[in-house]
């Protein structure tokens, strides 16, 4: 009698962790898994896309330090965080030559002599980083506008300093 009573028992908990594993599979299969950034990651990916003449001038510090600038000014804007903190209204729009302005004046202050070629060009890698990764991409959908809890999103790929 015992026998049967742990047999049953296993046979319940099994269908229930069954049920439990399947339905966690089903609902994180339906969603896209969220692209992370990860800045070792990013520098090595951007100063292996950068062109020659730039690569063979900037170290991978001077790539990371300029990354760093550009989320920084990101972050002012209000086009990066993690999420936790408010969102924005509306559509945020971060200009080329505008980032390019922010990411000299920092180098100024630091001591570092980047030309705006050199930050354009890094940017331009970062940027085709965050797409690789699937961080920027096309326009969300409603559906997931909802999902995201209505994050501003530009109108033009073009805006984001690209």
């Amino acid at each position: 009698m015992i026998v049967v009573f742990v047999v049953a028992a296993g046979a319940i908990v099994f269908i229930i962790a069954a049920f439990v594993i399947g339905r966690e599979a089903r609902r994180l299969d339906a969603k896209p898994p969220q692209p992370v950034f990860d800045m070792d990651e990013a520098v090595h990916w951007v100063a292996d896309h950068l062109p020659f003449e730039i690569s063979a001038v900037l170290t991978y510090d001077d790539v990371r330090s300029i990354i760093d600038w550009n989320l920084e000014f990101f972050r002012s804007k209000g086009a990066s965080g993690n999420g936790s903190g408010p969102h924005p209204d509306g559509s945020i729009v971060v200009g080329g030559a505008e980032t390019v302005e922010y990411v000299l004046a920092k180098a100024i202050i630091a001591g570092s002599d980047y030309t705006p070629m050199q930050v354009h060009a890094v940017l331009e890698a970062q940027m085709a980083y965050l797409v690789a990764i699937g961080a920027v991409g096309p326009e969300a959908g409603p559906d997931e506008i909802q999902d995201l809890g209505q994050i501003g999103r530009p109108d033009k790929p073009d805006e984001l300093g690209s």
